[in-house]
């Protein structure tokens, strides 16, 4: 991979309050390009909702973790059943990169590298201030991209929830306090 990569697929901080996390996912790039940007694709793994093609284009992303995995494991206290956000396209390259709004954050980029017939996926969010923040979204970007690799192989994930509780624990011993 690369020297940003950790064990085991984890997100690490490359900067104080920038995540970085790679998968290495079955090719070709155009394939997982589609899982980026298709909605209907998209919400097998992240997040529902229809965007645009260039620069400045607004969109809406509609969570519904608990419809990513049968079955979904136990939901936290405090998440409700659907989430959205609005976003605008910063950055767009097809098949290679996609730079997006995140919210109140910084933003995120995905970054497509081919590699042989399998295609390193980077996603970089950034402005991640609060380590509560950061201990929601770091595990949250684990699971979602273990469903992607699941899906991508034709395998089942394990529940969203469970999951994600497994490795918010991991990562509240990994991210400096």
């Amino acid at each position: 991979m690369t020297d940003r990569h950790a064990e085991n697929g984890y997100g690490v901080l490359t900067e104080p309050a920038t995540l970085t996390i790679e998968r290495l996912l079955p090719g070709p790039a155009e394939r997982i390009w589609g899982y980026i940007t298709d909605p209907e694709l998209r919400r097998q793994w992240l997040a529902a909702g229809p965007m645009g093609s260039e620069a400045g284009s607004p969109f809406e992303l509609t969570w519904r973790n608990d419809e990513l995995t049968e079955p979904a494991g136990e939901r936290p206290p405090g998440f409700p059943t659907v989430h959205t956000m609005p976003g605008e396209i910063t950055e767009i390259d097809p098949p290679h990169r996609l730079g997006i709004t995140w919210g109140s954050t910084g933003g995120v980029t995905f970054a497509l590298t081919p590699q042989g017939k399998d295609v390193l996926l980077t996603i970089v969010h950034r402005r991640l201030g609060d380590r509560s923040l950061m201990l929601n979204i770091a595990p949250g970007w684990h699971m979602h991209l273990d469903i992607l690799a699941a899906r991508l192989r034709g395998e089942q994930p394990e529940p969203f929830w469970d999951g994600w509780a497994r490795l918010r624990l991991d990562y509240d011993r990994r991210l400096p306090a």
